[in-house]
């Protein structure tokens, strides 16, 4: 018999896909994916993570009441405690506060509230940072030594300082005027001028690098401006370093809101997020309503802790040395 040649079949990994299916096969494939399915905690932190972000979205089908409505209060409902207890009434899972608000229902619009924040909070402060660490590393000069002389005075006062000096001028020059919604805006305005900096120094550290490259210096003789040749092709090789410290500063954005609004200088009692809920509650920690300040101080260790996980994990995973 003569030998028959078999054909070689390829592995299912080295068949290209088009489309959406081959972006979610890479993914899949990736370094990244297999560090995050070996490490157990690292899961059970995104799994956390993630309930937590859609708890948010759904609270107002998961709640039994909006705890922002003053109709749907009742002083009536007030400091009853937990479900499981001798003196708890349904429908008030974890109880009810002394407004009459039913804590888990405030704790999952708190959570909208903090969340928000944090959020909007890293997105400023990210794009203020990565902006002015493109224009500091690639442009240099003059420019890059003003932009770091700010950032290393702005690094020797902590975030909740910028904060609370931010927040203090906003309502020294608006007054009363400030409602809800523009507390809010204020908070991240504070929070984005409070965080930039360590975007900005990464970004200019990593462009410095780069912007030595032979691309760099192969877009600049096709004629691209400074601008695309920064957003385009510089920007990209500096995505690894911007996640690990925007997964870290939601984390840390979200304590600075719940800092202030536990001082009595965030949101009001109206639009409470978890910082709120949890200096209401202080006040009734030692007359037994412990509840009211437990539940919300759980959760919002709950949270940073989940995040907090997921940015040591991003960090050692995107490091080229720990791989």
């Amino acid at each position: 018999m003569s030998d028959a040649v078999v054909p070689h079949r390829p592995e299912p990994s080295a068949v290209p896909a088009r489309g959406g299916v081959g972006w979610v096969r890479r993914a899949l494939d990736s370094d990244i994916f297999y560090s995050f399915r070996r490490s157990k905690l690292t899961m059970a932190a995104g799994i956390v993570t993630i309930l937590f972000f859609l708890l948010a979205i759904f609270a107002p089908f998961l709640s039994v009441q909006n705890p922002f409505d003053p109709a749907q209060l009742q002083l009536m409902n007030s400091r009853i405690s937990p479900l499981w207890t001798a003196d708890g009434q349904s429908p008030f899972l974890l109880g009810t506060d002394e407004q009459g608000r039913d804590v888990c229902s405030a704790i999952l619009y708190g959570l909208r509230v903090s969340l928000l924040v944090g959020v909007l909070g890293v997105v400023l402060a990210g794009a203020l940072g990565i902006t002015l660490g493109l224009i500091a590393g690639y442009v240099g000069g003059a420019v890059d030594g003003l932009i770091m002389r700010i950032a290393d005075v702005q690094l020797t006062f902590p975030a909740i300082l910028i904060a609370l000096l931010v927040n203090g001028v906003a309502k020294s020059v608006f007054g009363n005027k400030l409602d809800a919604m523009s507390t809010l805006v204020v908070l991240v305005v504070a929070i984005g001028l409070s965080f930039w900096v360590q975007y900005a120094r990464t970004v200019r550290g990593s462009v410095m690098v780069e912007k030595n490259r032979d691309y760099v210096a192969a877009a600049q003789l096709i004629g691209l401006p400074a601008p695309i040749i920064m957003l385009r092709h510089v920007l990209p090789n500096t995505m690894g370093p911007i996640l690990v410290i925007a997964t870290i500063n939601l984390a840390l954005a979200i304590i600075t809101e719940a800092t202030l609004s536990f001082l009595g200088v965030g949101l009001p009692d109206t639009m409470p997020s978890l910082g709120t809920l949890i200096r209401i509650g202080n006040n009734y920690l030692f007359a037994g309503e412990w509840w009211i300040v437990a539940f919300p101080g759980f959760a919002l260790a709950g949270l940073i802790l989940s995040i907090n996980l997921l940015g040591d994990w991003l960090r050692d995973a995107l490091n080229p040395k720990l791989r």
